[in-house]
């Protein structure tokens, strides 16, 4: 189920029920072609991920809170732990202790676009 999003608050309430879960947060619009379109799949990945939490962010809706997430443009998807958004530093040190050879430095915490395969490849990582 894809928890709708209104405001700081309701994220933030969000993020502290999730836990250690991760959160996969799309900031998308009624009116955007791409987000109809990855809409149906999304709602589909959180029946299949019962270990993610689902949210959507209508940026049209929720003009503060699009802009305290810095969207500029939709869809967005951003991912959190333990409430904070996965970051470059955090996903740094994670590469550190599980591989110890090729650390890939690359932004994994967000991104842009409808690719439904990117999307799946991002939770299955950050799980």
């Amino acid at each position: 189920m894809v928890q709708i999003i209104k405001d700081m608050k309701e994220l933030k309430a969000l993020l502290k029920t999730a836990g250690q879960k991760l959160v996969v947060v799309e900031f998308s619009a009624k009116w955007c072609g791409p987000c109809k379109n990855i809409g149906p799949i999304f709602q589909a990945m959180s029946s299949q991920y019962q270990n993610v939490m689902f949210a959507n962010v209508d940026v049209d809706s929720s003009k503060e809170l699009t802009e305290l997430c810095h969207i500029k443009v939709v869809p967005t998807f951003q991912m959190f732990k333990q409430t904070q958004k996965v970051s470059l530093f955090s996903r740094f040190k994670r590469t550190i202790c599980c591989l110890r050879s090729e650390i890939e430095l690359k932004e994994i915490f967000e991104f842009y676009g409808a690719d439904v395969k990117k999307l799946e490849e991002k939770i299955q990582e950050l799980m």
